[in-house]
C-alpha cells in the first residue's frame, strides 16, 4: 500500500476538516452548513480519486505524544458497562451480527488471538488538535471475515456503551463506515494504546481506529458491530451520533 503524503493529508484536512468542526455553533449556522457540505463533497471526491487502499502516515516511537487528549465520553455511566468494568472486562463480549452468516460473541481473549496490527498514527480531532499514539488491535477485516458478511451488507455500524451526556438515559454513541473502509489495512479494533491496556478514558475495552478519518468516526466503548444494507433505521438515520446532529458522514482526510 502507498502512504498518503503529509502535505496531501494537510491539504485535505484544511479543505474539509475545518468544516467538520465539533462546534455546535457551526452546525446550527445555515451558511456554515452549506460550506460544510461543499467541503465534505470535495474531500470525498478527492480521496476517491486517490488509491482506495492508500495508508495514512505512520510515525516512530519518538513521535508519540506525551499527553494524548481524551475527548467525548471518558467513563460511561451505562449500567452494563459499569458492571463489566468492575471485573476487568472478563465478561465482555463483542457482538457481531446483522447481515452476517455467522453471528459472533467475542471475548477480549478471542480478539487478542485474531490477526492484529500495530500502528503509530496521528489523531486529527475536529476541534483542531492532533496527537500521536501507538495502537494495537484486531484487524477489523479479520473479524468481519470470521462473521462472513452477506452480499447485501454495505456498511458496518458500531454501537457503543457511552452517552455523551454521561448519563444512563442519554442517546448512545454510534458510528458507521462502508465495507471498503472496514477492510482497509489500518482499520483496527484497538485493545492497546502505547503498549498498555487501552485506558478507560480512551475507550476500553475496545475502540475503533480509522487512521484516514477524523476523530469523531473512531467510536469508543464498542458494544456491538452490526452489518447493514442501510443505516436509515438507526438513530436519526444519518449514520452516526454527530451526523444525526449535523456533521457529515464522510470524514476522510
Amino acid at each position: 500500500m502507498t502512504a498518503i503524503r503529509p502535505d496531501r493529508r494537510h491539504l485535505l484536512l484544511a479543505g474539509g476538516a475545518l468544516a467538520l468542526s465539533g462546534c455546535d455553533r457551526l452546525v446550527r449556522n445555515a451558511e456554515a452548513q452549506c460550506t460544510v457540505k461543499k467541503a465534505e463533497q470535495v474531500s470525498k471526491r478527492t480521496q476517491r480519486a486517490l488509491a482506495r487502499d492508500a495508508l495514512a502516515p505512520e510515525y516512530q516511537e519518538k513521535d508519540i505524544s506525551k499527553d494524548f487528549r481524551a475527548n467525548g465520553s471518558v467513563d460511561p455511566a451505562d449500567a452494563e458497562y459499569v458492571a463489566l468494568k468492575a471485573n476487568g472486562f472478563r465478561d465482555y463480549r463483542l457482538i457481531v451480527d446483522g447481515l452476517v452468516e455467522t453471528p459472533l460473541a467475542l471475548s477480549l481473549t478471542d480478539l487478542r488471538r485474531m490477526p492484529s496490527r500495530t500502528q503509530i498514527t496521528k489523531h486529527d480531532c475536529v476541534e483542531g488538535w492532533t496527537s500521536i499514539g501507538k495502537w494495537k488491535g484486531a484487524r477489523l477485516s479479520a473479524v468481519l471475515d470470521r462473521a462472513r458478511l452477506k452480499p447485501e451488507a454495505k456498511y458496518v455500524v458500531f454501537h457503543c456503551f457511552d452517552a455523551l451526556d454521561q448519563t444512563e438515559e442519554g442517546d448512545r454513541y454510534y458510528e458507521s463506515i462502508d465495507i471498503p473502509e472496514a477492510y482497509h489495512e489500518q482499520s483496527i479494533l484497538a485493545y492497546e494504546m502505547n503498549d498498555e491496556i487501552l485506558p478507560i478514558r480512551h475507550g476500553a475495552p475496545i475502540r475503533l481506529r480509522l487512521e484516514r478519518q477524523l476523530g469523531y468516526k473512531m467510536a469508543k466503548y464498542i458494544k456491538r458491530i452490526e452489518a447493514v444494507e442501510s443505516f436509515a433505521h438507526i438513530g436519526r438515520g444519518k449514520g452516526g451520533y454527530w451526523e444525526d446532529r449535523g456533521y457529515e458522514w464522510y470524514a476522510g482526510i
